[in-house]
């Protein structure tokens, strides 16, 4: 008699290290327990609790929880988009490179940066299906309820880490490229009213400081590093660091991953 076939139960690390974050939270705070269920432990998986969460943070009287909820979850159920593994591979940058993240549960309840990625990845999606009108409510509501405005055009790769997370501006024709690190206050914009390719190319592995203005359609190659403050209106050359007001090249990139190891200290001479 033939073996009878069973479906092997699935395998999923992050949820499950998730899942008992969430439960060690509830038995350290017993009033954090309605909420952590909510949001955590009364779905089956990641891409169910994301899919709530987002929906909770944007939903309006225009268009109800349950409705954004739905398309959340479309877009994250759909695996030739991509969308819910670029989240998980976010979720795993914010934790592995901010040293405020302790738990994988954070960046899902907590953080803005990670949550606003998240609902403009479902944008970008519904962008991409021809939804325009819904994907600008999408980004409308994004930008009220987190100050973060990225256009539903815009392409941003996996392993994105948005520090703090406070008034980030990704234009519409912007490229960001995958394990990209930024801080708060970071504009990727154009620098007139052209209507064409007008928005900046951001390279694999780039950190991008805080207050930072890179401007205009210009690229800036993989694994190079932008001070705080800085603002750039030329391409530039990968693995290098530039600084100032227009920013210059300042040197090397000083390690050959700097959006992983968030080093934004640039070597300071001592007085001869």
């Amino acid at each position: 008699m033939a073996l009878q076939e069973k479906p092997l139960r699935s395998i999923d690390p992050i949820w499950d290290r998730i899942c008992e974050e969430a439960r060690a939270a509830i038995a350290q705070e017993p009033l954090l327990g309605g909420m952590v269920h909510a949001c955590i432990l009364h779905h089956a998986n990641f891409e169910g609790a994301l899919a709530f969460r987002i929906a909770e943070k944007i939903a309006s009287p225009a268009m109800s929880e349950q409705l954004v909820r739905e398309v959340a979850d479309q877009a994250l159920r759909d695996e030739e988009n991509g969308t819910a593994a670029a989240a998980r591979a976010d979720l795993v940058a914010v934790f592995e490179r901010d040293p405020a993240c302790h738990r994988l549960m954070q960046p899902l309840m907590y953080f803005k940066g990670f949550q606003a990625v998240q609902a403009y990845r479902v944008g970008h999606w519904l962008w991409n299906r021809g939804q325009q009108d819904l994907a600008y409510f999408i980004q409308m509501r994004v930008s009220e309820a987190f100050g973060i405005d990225i256009h539903p055009a815009a392409r941003v790769g996996k392993g994105l880490m948005i520090d703090h997370a406070h008034s980030i501006v990704i234009g519409e024709t912007a490229v960001v490229g995958d394990n990209v690190s930024m801080l708060h206050s970071v504009t990727l914009g154009g620098t007139g009213k052209e209507d064409d390719d007008r928005h900046p190319k951001i390279g694999d592995g780039v950190l991008i400081g805080a207050g930072a203005h890179v401007l205009g359609n210009i690229h800036i190659g993989h694994c190079s590093r932008i001070a705080a403050g800085s603002v750039v209106l030329e391409t530039v050359p990968p693995m290098k660091t530039v600084a100032g007001v227009p920013a210059r090249i300042v040197g090397e990139a000083g390690c050959s991953q700097p959006s992983v190891t968030m080093d934004q200290l640039l070597g300071v001479r001592g007085s001869d």
